[in-house]
């Protein structure tokens, strides 16, 4: 990672982390403990519980895979899972993790292009299927509350957020979506290993054109993670449940499809530090959940992202140590 990119990182982490302990300090540092060891055990729960969309989206990136080439399931999950936690637990600005995924696909055999490609697609249709998870939260919300509470300011929220993300894959293709990745990541990582890894933007771009001629196989792996989505909204649910603060299976959907789109547009900040704790304290607050327990429900999802996040990354430095240990034999 370059200086600059790295004097940026640390000061969007400092910024992020003020804000977070900031509107903890304010709703009341003992309200909002209280409210998290409420959860208390149930934090086990709710971390094996994330296996569910993880195992949903999973099957979603194994439906663009050829037959021929499909890789044993326990092992796309496997690679599945540390590149979340790379994206989650590190300060990678939300690519990190999918150079990971692409270079664990090499280690079994498969070309850079085609597993560049394979993870370009499936990034790709995320996007667009977060979109529409948002713009069903937006529906909902707008069906059960209309415009009371503050709620068609947070619905702004939600609409500007979607239309940033349509405009700006718009803009890539039109400017040349893989040079302005290429530019991107080497800016965030000083260095184009996820196009020196697939043999360079030209291949890459090629063989992930050629992946988006199989719609069916596209359409599927939207399916799949939008499946994932919707699933996760139990989580929400479960956490507020344990700490005594239950909602609505459509209030917590709410929560996780404009939350969750609160979080992606603070990508660069790591771990959306503080952009996430004051998205649910904002939504949390025109759905009638309690600040300390919005609060807490962020800092829950948190200590899952640690606890299922650590042994993924600690699996990831064991794999990239033996093969540096081989090549050096």
């Amino acid at each position: 990672m370059t200086l600059r990119a790295k004097t940026s990182t640390y000061i969007l982490l400092i910024a992020g982390l003020g804000l977070a302990i900031g509107l903890i300090v304010h709703q009341g540092i003992d309200d909002v403990a209280r409210s998290v060891a409420a959860v208390g055990w149930g934090l086990l729960a709710v971390t094996f519980f994330h296996l569910i969309p993880l195992i949903l989206d999973t099957l979603g990136w194994r439906a663009l895979f050829e037959r021929r080439e499909r890789l044993p399931f326990a092992d796309l999950l496997w690679v599945r899972w540390i590149g979340e936690s790379v994206n989650q637990l590190l300060p990678v600005a939300q690519v990190g993790g999918e150079i990971v995924r692409s270079r664990l696909l090499t280690f079994r055999n498969m070309p850079g292009a085609r597993a560049g490609a394979l993870v370009v697609v499936d990034l790709t249709v995320g996007v667009f299927v977060q979109a529409l998870f948002t713009l069903i939260g937006l529906a909902l919300l707008f069906a059960h509350y209309g415009d009371d509470g503050g709620i068609a300011t947070n619905a702004a929220v939600g609409a500007g957020l979607f239309l940033f993300v349509v405009g700006g894959f718009y803009l890539a293709q039109r400017r040349g979506l893989f040079r302005l990745l290429a530019r991107f990541i080497e800016w965030a990582a000083g260095e184009r290993a996820w196009f020196d890894l697939a043999g360079g933007a030209a291949r890459l771009e090629q063989a992930t054109f050629a992946l988006y001629r199989r719609r069916r196989a596209i359409l599927a792996n939207g399916v799949w993670q939008l499946s994932g989505w919707i699933v996760g909204t139990g989580e929400v649910w479960l956490v507020l449940y344990l700490m005594g603060a239950p909602v609505s299976l459509v209030d917590a959907l709410l929560l996780e499809s404009l939350g969750q789109a609160v979080r992606a547009a603070g990508f660069l900040v790591p771990g959306a530090l503080g952009i996430q704790e004051g998205g649910y304290l904002l939504l949390g607050a025109a759905l009638g959940v309690a600040p300390e327990a919005a609060l807490a429900l962020s800092l829950a999802k948190r200590v899952r992202e640690i606890l299922l996040g650590l042994p993924a990354l600690f699996a990831w430095q064991v794999i990239e140590g033996r093969r540096l240990v081989r090549r050096r034999d």
